[in-house]
């Protein structure tokens, strides 16, 4: 199977950058979680809304650790769960995807550049030669 792909080091590399991104990212949801769940305590402003958002980040964090596995299979889908799920994360809370989101991006870019490339068939009809006739 690995020589079936274009760059098989390439696309090894971004699962495992998938893979660690993702539970690091659910990792940065959950001390997320935590922090809106102490800020609930003392009834900061705002803090049910940084809960809210961990929770998303975790949703998040998988996405980016399934966009990993599928990096050898379907590099070009994987590359496009990896880059949102990177993307997404510092969207929903920010400091706490500062591990996770490089490695993810950076795990979409390895997966878009090591897939196979398909290429074109050049196929030049053939002449049919006549039968001869007898």
């Amino acid at each position: 199977m690995a020589g079936d792909s274009g760059h098989p080091g390439m696309l090894t590399t971004a699962l495992v950058l998938g893979i660690i991104g993702g539970v690091f990212g659910i990792i940065g949801a959950l001390a997320a979680m935590f922090l809106g769940g102490l800020g609930a305590a003392f009834a900061a402003e705002g803090a049910g809304e940084i809960v809210g958002l961990g929770f998303a980040a975790v949703f998040i964090g998988v996405v980016g650790i399934v966009g990993g596995a599928l990096a050898r299979g379907a590099s070009k889908t994987a590359a496009l769960l990896l880059l949102l799920s990177g993307v997404a994360g510092f969207i929903a809370v920010s400091m706490a995807w500062l591990i996770a989101g490089p490695l993810l991006i950076a795990g979409a870019i390895l997966a878009w550049f090591g897939r196979k490339k398909k290429r074109a068939v050049n196929r030049q009809p053939s002449a049919a030669e006549p039968k001869p006739v007898t």
